[in-house]
């Protein structure tokens, strides 16, 4: 061994060991580490399925037992649930976007959006979970949907010969409609 070798070893030992800390917190945060991979939560409105990315998603839950109406407000705004202590504003999302009111059923989810002003636990059909998708499978052309939701897809992921519009909850809780739902 000359003293070149010995000298890149620790600093390849240096990058494996970096490396393997990412890896190991891309997996606790539910991710697999790999650049090439896109993580989101599938769910679906309807007959139609969407993804939105991961890190929008705060946590999913079952519906409430107990709304709180609001007088006055939005028809698609259900009500204020009572979660953990903390209040959260529960919407119907196909009802906002007009795709008709939901029906709640055993599949029926509450998605908690991520976002730090806007707190806001939107009414599903379904939440199919964790979809990993190829960054080479993503489109950035729209997708026809039934839903009119245009305004909030970010491009799609084609994968196995499905569609998976990428619906931003950001983009949706900071809508001036979305947030004048009280009036």
């Amino acid at each position: 061994m000359n003293a070149t070798a010995i000298n890149l070893e620790p600093f390849e030992l240096l990058v494996q060991l970096e490396q393997k800390a990412r890896d190991a917190i891309a997996a606790r945060e539910g991710g697999t580490g790999s650049q090439d991979e896109w993580v989101g939560v599938g769910f679906r409105l309807g007959g139609e399925q969407f993804v939105t990315p991961r890190e929008q998603v705060r946590e999913v839950l079952p519906v409430p037992d107990h709304l709180a109406r609001i007088p006055g407000a939005k028809t698609w705004l259900k009500g204020i649930a009572n979660v953990r202590g903390h209040l959260l504003p529960i919407s119907d999302v196909k009802a906002f976007l007009g795709g008709g009111t939901l029906m709640p059923d055993r599949h029926t989810r509450v998605v908690v959006v991520n976002h730090r002003e806007s707190p806001a636990g939107l009414l599903v059909d379904e939440v199919s979970g964790f979809r990993r998708f190829s960054r080479n499978e993503f489109r950035d052309d729209g997708v026809a949907t039934i839903i009119r939701c245009e305004s909030y897809l970010d491009g799609v992921y084609r994968s196995d010969g499905a569609a998976w519009p990428v619906f931003d909850l950001f983009r949706l809780v900071e809508d001036e409609l979305f947030l004048r739902a009280g009036e």
